[in-house]
């Protein structure tokens, strides 16, 4: 397998953070009903992304992965935060729980609320499943303990990932081909569209169908040649009238691979010029989708001085 295409096979980051914002309530119902259930959804909710820039710890606890933080209410009206963990580059990591305790206590420090802390964990070891921080020294305590849920333990539960109506079914079943079919392209190709033609045939708004698509899509990258033969296979399905909305979907893609070039020229010219490009800054132009700005983005990238005068023009 090429380097390219190992590269692609493990960028699992951006999807996961995207499908995490679309459908928040149904992530924690599927992953983390006790944390659902507290949770007044009647009320609206809100993602602190910049919350991240002040509990990022430092570079020597790990590397962040994909984070989120919301901002929710509670049934009695208090104010709560969540914050979210997914271990998603299949790597252990012994710090892992240190950097669930420092984000926790953090935003507990900064806002003086009460926190919930929860991992997905969707590495390769079965057997790296922690759950808690903590240490006693001279008498004095500290623990932490959060929820996490396994990837790999829904194998043994394909059948209930077919039928549920929840899309982070079809998200969890189509993470799991894309890590059984690393060394597989062809494999995958047929899972692919395995995956979906289900979708389809769930009858999901429209609106819904795009969104999961594009998850699919994202992380069941496969080379060129077999990515021609995964678009003819949706077309021949299309004309059969078996499936609705091919081609706003491929019109879509097209659009964000249009957008996704923008970000990658933006982010190449930084690094080229500065070699060290801040996460925070990275993270800020990939959720850009606004072609006129990248490209103003990418002027200005060109000619400042600094990256710190480059991330003045993000603010």
């Amino acid at each position: 397998m090429t380097e390219q295409n190992t590269k692609q096979n493990t960028n699992y980051d951006s999807p996961w953070k995207e499908i995490i914002e679309d459908y928040f309530p149904q992530f924690l119902e599927f992953f983390f009903h006790d944390a659902y259930v507290e949770i007044d959804w009647e009320r609206p909710y809100e993602f602190l992304d910049k919350e991240l820039q002040q509990l990022e710890p430092d570079a020597e606890i790990g590397k962040r992965l994909v984070d989120k933080v919301a901002k929710v209410w509670l049934f009695n009206g208090e104010e709560a935060w969540v914050l979210i963990h997914v271990e998603v580059q299949g790597q252990y990591d012994s710090e892992f729980p240190l950097r669930m305790y420092i984000y926790n206590y953090r935003l507990f420090d900064r806002h003086k609320k009460r926190v919930i802390s929860l991992a997905v964990l969707a590495d390769n070891n079965i057997n790296w499943k922690p759950s808690s921080y903590g240490y006693q020294l001279g008498g004095c305590q500290v623990s932490l303990e959060f929820p996490t849920v396994k990837l790999l333990d829904y194998e043994s539960q394909w059948e209930s990932l077919e039928e549920t109506e929840n899309p982070f079914g079809l998200d969890v079943m189509a993470h799991l081909k894309t890590k059984a079919t690393s060394q597989n392209p062809e494999s995958r190709l047929q899972w692919k569209l395995r995956l979906v033609r289900s979708l389809f045939a769930k009858g999901y708004s429209r609106e819904k169908i795009i969104g999961l698509f594009r998850f699919i899509d994202w992380i069941m990258y496969l080379p060129e040649e077999l990515a021609d033969n995964f678009k003819v296979e949706l077309r021949n399905d299309e004309e059969a009238n078996r499936m609705r909305y091919v081609t706003s979907i491929e019109r879509m893609a097209k659009e964000e691979g249009v957008i996704q070039t923008h970000r990658e020229n933006v982010l190449e010219t930084l690094t080229t010029r500065f070699e060290e490009v801040p996460t925070r800054v990275v993270e800020a132009v990939n959720i850009i989708d606004d072609v006129a700005v990248l490209k103003s983005l990418l002027r200005r990238a060109i000619l400042v001085g600094s990256i710190a005068e480059f991330e003045d023009e993000l603010i």
